[in-house]
């Protein structure tokens, strides 16, 4: 389900109304469930392989389709359209005055294959480079779309080896960011008996450096210690290197059958009044923590190192994106706080998000007790019982600085049962939210969100545009 948020302004300047509304995303798969007046998909993705196989066979048979296309993982805007996606479908226009679904968005019918959650509008030229991973061949797809969104410009098959759970794409001037860690998708593994998604501790990692237009034996690949990875923060150019930082951690972060609650952190992980978080046994290889990898295309060496220690686990990382692709001193992240088990398991454990941090990344932590190099980090924590989501950043219009601007975010406190909507000012983050704005009900915990300017239309299928005079947070 969207969630969205609208500014809207209502005479002066500084007056502004508030409204709220959510819909859901009007999938081909939710169509045919709300047809039958029941949920008809059987889960396909995790659990025993044997079930797993059953339900392929039979979600196939019933519907002509493996498994749900349940589009909630991001909202992104390219050229005045802005999409719903996940990662194993194209996306689903949306219109931002209603949350109305539109069409799906193949790009004229040239993309036929599962569409990357994060893609990447690249710097200088405004084109979209996106990706789509398969469970099957070709097994990554890289894609450049031009900046006014009506046309593929460039479609390759890397010729990868194996099905890698690639998530995230990284974009610079003139290169694509490509990762390949071996937390892999493998049908053939569920005929032995073994798990689809598996992290190979043993298996190969490597980052990939393609020009934009490039192709499978352009690729300059690096080859690298094993890693997990789900997003990246930013990569650039400097001299003959490519910078890539993104959240690694040492082993899988994804909680599978041979990991549980304990095995990732404590019950909580407290935070105290400065923001460090008092450790508790704390499995350290499951904590994603910023990392920066500088690849020489000269020497064709690579070096690495963690900026961020383990006081804090980061995750759902989010940048000014007038900096995507390009240099930049400032990153913001969801801190993990505490872990809930899921609805309906007693094994799977989920994460909450009990603040955020900004990462200065020119700025070096004076910590003669530590052999690591770190970056300063500021803590803005939630109140007790208060977990974010959905978070993005705003710039200041008209802003000179690149931390000018606020993270909004969603936030819902579990004690009085109530969600708002919090907006922080990045350039005095410790302090208190200078808004909170309280919701009509309450918004679940997601993953992504976007902030909308007023300079997007509302596109639905072959309507008319209509401008609108608002601004619109919506996840």
């Amino acid at each position: 389900m969207l969630h969205a948020l609208y500014f809207t302004k209502t005479g002066s300047a500084s007056s502004w109304s508030v409204s709220y509304d959510n819909r859901y995303v009007q999938s081909e798969t939710l169509k045919i469930e709300q047809g039958r007046q029941k949920p008809c998909f059987l889960p396909a993705i995790e659990g025993d392989s044997a079930a797993i196989i059953v339900a392929y066979i039979l979600n196939y048979l019933r519907f002509g389709k493996v498994n749900k296309n349940i589009t909630n993982t991001n909202v992104f805007e390219h050229a005045g359209r802005v999409y719903a996606v996940a990662e194993s479908h194209q996306p689903q226009e949306i219109c931002i005055q209603n949350l109305e679904t539109g069409n799906t968005w193949d790009i004229g019918g040239e993309w036929d294959r599962p569409f990357t959650a994060h893609p990447k509008v690249a710097p200088g030229s405004g084109e979209l480079v996106i990706f789509g991973s398969d469970a099957k061949k070709p097994f990554l797809v890289v894609g450049v779309v031009s900046d006014d969104g009506t046309k593929l410009k460039h479609k390759v098959d890397l010729k990868l080896n194996r099905s890698t759970l690639c998530h995230d794409i990284g974009v610079t001037l003139k290169y694509n960011i490509i990762i390949d860690i071996p937390l892999t998708i493998d049908i053939g593994r569920l005929t032995t008996g073994g798990q689809l998604i598996e992290f190979e501790k043993e298996g190969y990692a490597r980052i990939g450096i393609m020009p934009r237009y490039g192709d499978a034996e352009s690729v300059m690949w690096f080859d690298v210690e094993p890693f997990c990875m789900f997003h990246l923060i930013n990569c650039f150019e400097e001299g003959d290197e490519v910078v890539v930082q993104g959240l690694r951690s040492a082993d899988s972060v994804i909680p599978g059958p041979r990991l549980n609650k304990q095995d990732i952190l404590p019950e909580r992980s407290e935070l105290k009044k400065d923001g460090k978080a008092m450790k508790q046994g704390i499995n350290e290889k499951l904590f994603s923590r910023l990392f920066e990898w500088r690849l020489n295309l000269r020497t064709k060496t690579v070096s690495g190192e963690y900026l961020t220690g383990t006081e804090c686990s980061l995750e759902f990382p989010m940048i000014n994106n007038h900096y995507t692709g390009v240099r930049h001193s400032y990153g913001y992240a969801q801190i993990v706080d505490s872990l809930t088990r899921s609805a309906g398991s007693s094994e799977k454990v989920l994460p909450k998000y009990g603040g955020f941090a900004k990462l200065c990344l020119e700025e070096r932590e004076n910590t003669e007790t530590s052999a690591e190099d770190l970056i300063k980090m500021e803590i803005h924590r939630l109140s007790e019982d208060e977990f974010c989501s959905g978070a993005s950043f705003v710039q200041r219009v008209g802003g000179s600085h690149e931390d000018d601007g606020w993270i909004i975010s969603f936030v819902h406190n579990e004690r009085t049962n109530t969600s708002q909507v919090h907006i922080i000012d990045t350039q005095k983050f410790e302090g208190a939210p200078v808004a909170k704005i309280t919701l009509p009900q309450r918004v679940p915990y997601g993953f992504h969100g976007t902030f909308v300017h007023n300079n997007i239309h509302g596109h639905v299928n072959t309507r008319s545009e209509k401008k609108l005079d608002s601004l619109k947070f919506i996840y």
